[in-house]
């Protein structure tokens, strides 16, 4: 049986129906009964987090301009929000944030001002990127790197040592790496376990029976409804 309590995360909102990470995307996740969000954060010339994959709105908002280029008066007016908005509009609801560049000093300060820390996860694939928010004294939970995912499925569960010391520490891994003995060593380093992307309903389910802790969706009008009538 699928365990109780798997967390599912809405990818880029609720990405299938609506333009990703934006409001509505976000707003839709939620009326479809996700338990929490997922974004990815760039930042603009002065210096705003913003909510974007990609580093230009070429592809989501047909504007062909960087946004590392744009002051933030100009990138809200294509329909990207803010990290702030986002964690305004959306009190005590679990955000995933997946840092795109090496913008770990400015999310920190962002979310320790909005007094956020504990509700936002941050993420990347880059470990640096990681310990350098670890190493500000960041509050809240953080993913491993890819070099630490690395580590934690190449070496003997007796010779993991360092970023699994914490507490709140989330392995985020691809399907690639959905296996029991994965996830057993998770857990017995104290991870939650989250897999990405997960829009095949059997496959949720399945995924939660192994013993997941969240599954990352871009279709969560079709995840939420599988995962809990498992």
């Amino acid at each position: 049986m699928p365990k109780a309590g798997v967390r599912v995360y809405a990818h880029r909102g609720a990405s299938r129906e609506l333009p990703e990470n934006t409001m509505p995307a976000f707003r839709r996740a939620l009326e479809l009964g996700v338990d929490a969000l997922e974004t990815d954060l760039h930042a603009t010339a002065d210096g705003i987090l913003v909510t974007s994959h990609d580093p230009d709105g070429a592809r989501v908002f047909g504007v062909a301009r960087r946004i590392a280029d744009c002051r933030w008066s100009e990138v809200r007016e294509w329909g990207v929000p803010s990290l702030e908005e986002v964690v305004r509009a959306f009190p005590g609801v679990p955000i995933n944030v997946d840092l795109k560049t090496n913008v770990a000093a400015l999310a920190v300060e962002t979310l320790r001002r909005l007094g956020a820390e504990e509700q936002v996860t941050l993420a990347s694939f880059q470990s640096a990127t990681l310990r350098r928010a670890r190493s500000l004294g960041y509050r809240g939970p953080t993913s491993l790197g890819r070099s630490e995912v690395a580590r934690l499925v190449s070496l003997p569960a007796a010779a993991q040592r360092g970023p699994f010391a914490p507490p709140g520490q989330v392995a985020q891994l691809p399907l690639s790496l959905a296996q029991p003995w994965v996830i057993r060593r998770c857990h017995a380093l104290g991870l939650r376990v989250d897999y990405w992307t997960v829009n095949e309903p059997a496959l949720a389910v399945s995924l939660a029976a192994l013993g997941a802790d969240g599954i990352m969706t871009d279709d969560p009008a079709a995840i939420v409804p599988a995962l809990r009538s498992a």
